[in-house]
């Protein structure tokens, strides 16, 4: 490996048998996982014996060849891309603390090349910088370190990276592609980010609207307890340029069945006769859970909840606007309004007569207890 290529591992070398290659290591007296403890005529074994029970003057130099030996049984692993037992041996090469600096900044760029393509960008970051500390010129830590960078969109740090380098290595073409990739990722992130803000300032400015079209309406807001939203949500007219017709969700209760509807689009200058006309028309059959038969456009009275538990009576030819309007606190009493909860106002239908009569008994009874 030289110092100054920038491909993403080891070379290549030609093809042969790896496996058998790599089985061949657990033979070596430098890889076996643990010594024999009986007498053995291999002079290297030996050696290592002597090295590990005695000690010797020269123990460095062994140091330098476990070392060595374990970055090159890394390459055989990673040209066979088995990265992460690759990994391992440039890892356990770097653990037996090499007083080499070059083969330390080796073994610490090849196991960078390793997380790169385990995509585990952090730990390319850390092996690059603790190579760049023992050669501030290391083409392959910094190529490496822009590549993560590249991958983790920190695109302004890759470039700054790529200036780095190619400031004493001007020619490095992995280099000049990665700045290249880098400074078109950049301005895509450029673009990416004034979409993002063009977009966050257009939804403030929908929010304050909307706000201020809510306190014209004299509404109180009840958000979720658990934040989350309603599917339907309250918004201006799409048809009115004005921006003075909102469209709301409404939910029709019907307490004598315990059942309810959702009207998804109620545009608050629609007539709730006009709505109640098209879900309970004369001649159509009741629907299911209408027992009687009583719920017939004509024969219903709706009625209105407003935040002080004040009961209004809807006109047959009130709109929504209207409702909302007739909702607001006489002048010097406390502010008064309908409630938008969850992102839906809510109405009470009921048929003419008994139903009613005592619906409203019973909510005057539990309203004023």
């Amino acid at each position: 490996m030289t110092a100054d290529s920038t491909s993403s591992g080891p070379h290549a070398a030609p093809k042969k048998d790896l496996d058998a290659a790599l089985a061949a290591f657990d033979t070596m007296p430098l890889f076996m996982k643990s010594l024999p403890t009986e007498d053995s005529e291999d002079s290297t074994l030996a050696a290592l014996q002597s090295l590990v029970h005695d000690g010797t003057p020269d123990a460095h130099i062994i140091v330098e060849e476990v070392a060595l030996n374990f970055k090159e049984q890394g390459n055989e692993y990673f040209k066979g891309k088995r990265y992460r037992e690759a990994l391992g041996f440039y890892t356990q090469g770097i653990d037996a603390k090499p007083t080499d600096t070059i083969l330390r900044e080796a073994l610490l760029c090849n196991r960078a090349a390793c997380n790169l393509e385990l995509k585990n960008y952090g730990s390319v970051l850390r092996d690059c910088s603790a190579a760049l500390t023992l050669n501030a010129r290391s083409s392959k830590a910094y190529y490496r370190s822009a590549s993560a960078l590249v991958a983790l969109d920190r695109v302004e740090e890759a470039l700054d990276c790529c200036d780095r380098c190619l400031a004493f290595d001007p020619e490095n073409k992995g280099l000049l592609q990665l700045h290249e990739r880098a400074t078109k990722a950049n301005v895509e992130k450029d673009k990416r980010e004034k979409v993002k803000a063009e977009r966050i300032r257009k939804d403030q400015d929908a929010k304050r609207l909307l706000d201020v079209a809510f306190r014209e309406r004299n509404l109180f807001i009840l958000p979720k307890a658990d934040g989350s939203s309603n599917p339907y949500e309250p918004h201006f007219d799409p048809d009115d340029p004005t921006n003075s017709t909102m469209v709301f969700p409404v939910f029709f209760l019907y307490p004598q069945y315990a059942t309810s509807d959702v009207i998804s689009q109620f545009v608050e200058d629609v007539p709730f006769a006009a709505h109640l006309e098209q879900m309970f028309p004369p001649q159509a059959p009741a629907p299911d859970w209408d027992r009687r038969g009583e719920y017939v456009a004509g024969q219903l009275v709706v009625y209105a909840m407003t935040h002080r538990k004040r009961l209004l009576k809807v006109g047959r030819k009130m709109t929504l606007r209207d409702v909302l309007s007739a909702s607001r606190a006489k002048e010097g009493e406390k502010r008064d309004g309908l409630q938008l909860k969850d992102g839906c106002l809510t109405f009470v239908v009921l048929p003419k007569g008994d139903v009613e009569t005592k619906w409203v008994d019973d909510y005057k009874k539990t309203r004023d207890a």
